[in-house]
C-alpha cells in the first residue's frame, strides 16, 4: 500500500494553491490597471472562492460516480482555458467571470487529491500522507505571493493568470498516467449525498472548516493589500506574505513528528492558538515585520489544525468519500468568500485593524469548539487508539 500521494497529484495541489493565492498582492494593481475601486476589484478573489466553494460537491458526486482521475483530467482542462480568458480580459467584468470560471475548475483538484489519498493510503499513513499535499500546497502558496508579486510588479498582474494555465494543461496530460483507485460504492446521487449529511459527525467537521475558511483564509487575503496601502511595493508586499507558504511547508514537517506523539485534539489546539496570535500581531500594527510574523503563525495554524480536520473528514463517512471531502473543501471556501466580500467595505475605507482583530477573537472560540469535538469523537469512534492522533 501506498504511503505518500503520486508526484502529479502533489504538482496539481501546488498549480491550484498558486492560481489561488496569486491575485491577493494584485489586487491594488489589478484596480489600478482596470481604473476601479479596490473594494470592486476584490470581487476577483471573492468570487474566484465562492465559485471554488459552490462547485465541489458537484465534483465530489461525479468523482464518486465516474472516478477521481477522469474529473481531475477534465477541470484542469477547464481551468487551463479559463486561465487564458483571464489573462486576456479587457475589463473587471470579464475577468470576475473567467476568475469565478476558473476558480470552480480549480475546485476539483484538491479535494480529488485528498480523496485520491483516502482511497489509496491506510488511516495510520494518511495523515503523514495529507501533509505531503499540504506541503505542496504550501510551495504553491508561497511560490504564488512571492513570484506572483515579482511578475504582477516588473512584468503585468496577466502574467500571473497565464502562468497557472499552461501548467494546469500539462498537469491533465500527465494524469492520463495515474491509475483510477478502487473506492467504496454507493450507488446514486442521492444515496452519496444522503449517506455524508446524514451523518452528524461530517456536518460538524463542514461547520468547524466554514469557520476556520473564513477566519485563515478570507481574512489572509488582505495582509498583503494592507501593506501596499501603507506604501509597500506590490513585489515586497508579496514576499512578505510568502512567508505563509514557508510556515505551511515547514510546520507540515513537525506535524508529520507530532501526530505520532499527540492526540489529534491537541494538534487542532495548537493550530487554533497560531491562528489568534498571528492575527493579533497585525492588529496592533499591519508593517512588513509584523505580516512576516503573522503569516508564519498562519502557515502554522493551517499546517497543524487543517491538516487535522482534513484527516477527520477522509474518515467519517469512508463509503462516499468523495462527497464528503468535497463538501468539506466547498465548505471551506465557502467561508473564505463570505470573510472576503463582508470584509471589502471596510478594507476600503482601510480599517485593516478590524477586520483582523474581528480574525483573532473568531479563532479562539473555533479551537476551543473543535478540539472538545475533535476529542469526543476519538473517544467515541477510536477508542483502541485513544490518547494518539487519529
Amino acid at each position: 500500500m501506498p504511503t505518500r500521494p503520486p508526484l502529479v497529484l502533489s504538482a496539481a495541489t501546488l498549480i491550484s494553491n498558486f492560481d489561488r493565492f496569486a491575485v491577493t498582492p494584485m489586487l491594488v494593481l489589478i484596480a489600478l490597471g482596470l481604473q476601479v475601486p479596490l473594494g470592486a476589484a476584490v470581487a476577483a478573489a471573492s468570487g474566484y472562492f465562492l465559485a471554488y466553494g459552490l462547485s465541489q460537491p458537484v465534483w465530489g458526486l461525479l468523482s464518486d460516480r465516474f472516478g477521481r482521475v477522469p474529473v481531475m483530467r477534465g477541470t484542469l482542462l477547464g481551468a487551463a482555458a479559463a486561465g487564458v480568458v483571464s489573462a486576456l480580459a479587457p475589463n473587471l467584468t470579464t475577468l470576475i467571470v473567467a476568475r469565478a470560471i476558473t476558480g470552480a475548475c480549480m475546485g476539483a483538484v484538491v479535494p480529488g487529491s485528498l480523496t485520491y489519498v483516502g482511497d489509496t493510503v491506510p488511516q495510520k499513513n494518511r495523515q503523514a500522507a495529507l501533509s505531503d499535499l499540504m506541503a505542496a500546497s504550501a510551495m504553491g502558496t508561497a511560490l504564488a505571493t512571492a513570484v506572483g508579486g515579482l511578475l504582477a510588479g516588473f512584468l503585468d498582474w496577466r502574467a500571473v493568470f497565464a502562468v497557472p494555465a499552461g501548467f494546469a494543461a500539462l498537469c491533465a496530460f500527465r494524469l492520463r498516467k495515474l491509475p483510477e483507485p478502487q473506492r467504496a460504492q454507493v450507488e446514486g446521487v442521492r444515496n452519496h449525498l444522503m449517506a455524508v449529511l446524514g451523518n452528524r459527525w461530517a456536518l460538524l467537521v463542514f461547520g468547524l472548516v466554514f469557520v476556520e475558511g473564513a477566519v485563515l483564509l478570507g481574512t489572509m487575503t488582505f495582509l498583503p493589500s494592507a501593506l501596499v496601502q501603507g506604501g509597500v511595493a506590490v513585489a515586497v508586499a508579496g514576499l512578505a506574505t510568502a512567508t505563509y507558504g514557508v510556515g505551511v511547508w515547514s510546520f507540515s514537517r513537525l506535524v508529520k513528528v507530532l501526530g505520532r506523539r499527540l492526540a489529534v485534539w491537541q494538534l487542532i489546539a495548537i493550530g487554533g492558538t497560531a491562528m489568534a496570535l498571528g492575527y493579533l500581531v497585525v492588529t496592533a500594527d499591519a508593517n512588513i515585520a509584523t505580516v512576516v510574523v503573522a503569516a508564519l503563525l498562519l502557515g502554522g495554524g493551517w499546517s497543524f489544525m487543517h491538516s487535522s480536520l482534513q484527516t477527520w473528514v477522509t474518515s467519517v463517512v469512508p463509503e462516499a468519500r468523495g462527497t464528503a471531502v468535497a463538501l468539506f473543501a466547498s465548505a471551506l471556501f465557502l467561508g473564505s468568500a463570505v470573510a472576503s466580500a463582508a470584509a471589502g467595505p471596510f478594507v476600503e475605507r482601510g480599517s485593516y485593524s478590524l477586520v483582523f482583530g474581528i480574525a483573532a477573537a473568531t479563532a479562539v472560540p473555533l479551537l476551543i469548539t473543535a478540539s472538545a469535538c475533535r476529542y469526543r469523537y476519538q473517544q467515541r469512534n477510536e477508542p483502541a487508539r485513544a490518547g494518539r492522533a487519529g
